[in-house]
């Protein structure tokens, strides 16, 4: 069916952040044929929201195109919608990672709201990296999909405990070295603030830089990121190892 491209509406909360320099683009090239079918909700208040599609629609919008071709779902919740859209755009025009996020918490996936549970007890948000937000968002994913988000809990408090609360606390690199070595180890290891302390010993700043020359020295096999968690988690390792005498006490690569 043909709706009118003004009474669709955006919920911001199961849509990626409109790139206005992408819907230029697209009504720059416009071919109204190429347009294609936008996927649209009809919920029960009878209005109808965008599940895929904002940017043709707001190259439409553009252009002067009143009505568009639209696919309508009827009787879907916001949850629904959200995981929609992530359906139609995994192997399309994959939205980016803080977008993907935010949509795969309102629909309800457990990996996402998992992490954020974790991420809000701790007064933390995803977002560009600073003092309360954590810009590597794949990487606390992936400790959680790996590991649980108990390790991920345990890996956040440790390098608080370790490095402070800063930006550089949450770099992915760091996260993901230390979620692995938990993941891996954490049963071993007998004090979480012992850990802390041993790795705390370099600021975050200087974890990064070490890693990441250790990472350079090696070869392009370490140069991709998870190439550098693998050298993070292996100076990690040693940090804890270091000063244990007895081959018991120690945790083996």
């Amino acid at each position: 069916m043909y709706l009118d491209v003004d009474e669709i509406e955006i919920d911001e909360d199961a849509q990626r952040t409109i790139n206005e320099r992408r819907a230029q683009m697209i009504a720059k090239d416009f071919v109204r044929e190429a347009i294609g079918t936008l996927i649209v909700s009809k919920r029960d208040d009878g209005r109808y929201f965008l599940v895929d599609g904002q940017h043709r629609r707001r190259a439409c919008q553009i252009v002067g195109v009143d009505r568009v071709p639209c696919e309508v779902h009827h009787n879907l919740t916001q949850v629904e919608e959200a995981i929609l859209f992530l359906i139609k755009n995994r192997e399309s025009s994959k939205p980016n990672a803080i977008d993907e996020y935010r949509i795969g918490v309102t629909g309800g996936i457990p990996l996402f709201v998992d992490t954020e549970k974790v991420l809000k007890s701790r007064g933390l948000a995803v977002g560009k990296s600073s003092t309360n937000f954590v810009g590597a968002v794949n990487g606390v994913l992936r400790i959680t999909e790996e590991f649980g988000p108990d390790v991920l809990a345990r890996t956040l408090d440790v390098a608080e405990k370790a490095w402070g609360r800063t930006s550089e606390t949450w770099d992915g690199m760091l996260l993901g070295g230390l979620g692995r070595f938990l993941g891996r180890h954490g049963d071993q290891v007998s004090s979480d603030t012992e850990l802390a302390k041993k790795i705390g010993r370099e600021p975050a700043w200087k974890w990064k830089a070490n890693v990441h020359a250790l990472s350079t020295h090696g070869g392009t096999s370490h140069s991709g990121t998870g190439g550098r968690i693998g050298v993070c988690y292996t100076e990690i390792v040693k940090a804890w190892n270091k000063g244990r005498r007895t081959d018991s006490a120690r945790i083996s690569l």
